[in-house]
């Protein structure tokens, strides 16, 4: 019994030594995707279209549906858009990541942008670029609110 007991310990010590380098790239790759999407979050809150620079690859697409009809942004048409100050029902805007995704150098990472009248699902598609996760396409649903 003693002799099971110290095998199966050995081999759970032998399995988190040899994992032990993949969760920690792991969990250094997931830090890089949360910084990126916090930039993404920061332009949102600010207006400030810098932040958005740090967040997506210059040649990023974003994909959605507007009144039935697909349709098309370059990061750049998105980017111009920012304001430089944050929207007047900031206060009441919340944001989260709901789910990040990592397989090597690409990611996924689902986020929802639940604002007073709309509610924003992002489907974020980031690739590791030169040691920097960038997103690389974006789509994503806005989800009217009762009322608005």
């Amino acid at each position: 019994m003693k002799k099971t007991i110290l095998i199966a310990t050995l081999a759970t010590a032998a399995a988190a030594w040899i994992l032990r380098p993949v969760t920690q790239a792991q969990s250094a790759d997931e830090a890089g995707v949360r910084q990126t999407v916090g930039y993404y979050f920061q332009g949102h809150a600010t207006g400030n279209g810098d932040f958005f620079k740090k967040a997506f690859h210059p040649e990023a697409k974003l994909f959605f549906i507007r009144e039935g009809r697909f349709s098309q942004l370059t990061s750049e048409e998105y980017i111009a858009r920012a304001t430089g100050k944050p929207a007047s029902d900031e206060a009441q805007r919340k944001r989260s990541i709901e789910s990040i995704d990592i397989s090597g150098d690409a990611a996924t990472a689902k986020i929802v942008l639940d604002y007073p009248s709309v509610r924003f699902t992002d489907y974020m598609s980031l690739l590791k670029i030169d040691g920097e996760w960038k997103i690389v396409n974006k789509t994503f649903y806005a989800n009217r609110k009762a009322g608005s």
